[in-house]
């Protein structure tokens, strides 16, 4: 069977990106990263990408003066290696609503809450703020409405009393690293409906 061809846009140190990589290196995984791209230059994310033998390209937002262009860019590239299934693994640009034309249903995003409750960024100071007993990591298609596109997979994290942001982010953060890999499977084995 033809495995789904991956292509993940990173921005950082590419842990989502390894538990993607490290569930590629099993034969039987339906689906192989096929082209790791960047928007900074020389993250920890590259070189883990380079380690596993897997393309890897920088494209730098700021060499753009539109980010149209940018994104034109990015899809240009994304379409000459193949790829069907566009992953965001901690890309920290958001992407125009002309990049998801062309990509229709084909980008995934992962998000450090239990969606829709705490969209945006700092996410773990907000979960604490609020009292929340319960927060988790969601991975979703990406529409052009920030966080908002159909939820593919959650995982729940309880909130403990003593928690910081940064103890509840690493304990939602092995967490992601579960349910990434289970949304590409279940996207590449064609078992989401829609």
């Amino acid at each position: 069977m033809a495995r789904l061809k991956l292509g993940v846009l990173i921005s950082g140190r590419g842990s989502n990106l390894q538990s993607l990589i490290d569930a590629c290196a099993d034969p039987a995984f339906p689906a192989e990263i096929v082209l790791v791209i960047s928007n900074i230059p020389n993250v920890q994310g590259l070189d883990r990408a380079e380690k596993a033998n897997i393309p890897t390209k920088t494209i730098n937002h700021k060499d753009y003066d539109a980010r149209e262009k940018f994104d034109q860019a990015l899809t240009e590239t994304l379409q000459q290696a193949g790829v069907e299934l566009v992953c965001l693994a901690g890309f920290m640009r958001i992407v125009t609503a002309q990049f998801l034309a062309h990509w229709p249903d084909q980008v995934i995003n992962i998000h450090p809450s239990l969606l829709p409750a705490f969209k945006g960024i700092h996410v773990h100071e907000r979960v604490i703020e609020a009292g929340v007993k319960f927060s988790g990591c969601t991975v979703h298609y990406v529409v052009p409405e920030m966080d908002a596109g159909p939820i593919i997979t959650q995982a729940c994290v309880p909130v403990k009393d003593e928690d910081t942001p940064d103890t509840l982010a690493a304990r939602v953060l092995e967490q992601e690293h579960v349910i990434y890999p289970l949304a590409v499977r279940l996207i590449a084995e064609k078992r989401l409906q829609q």
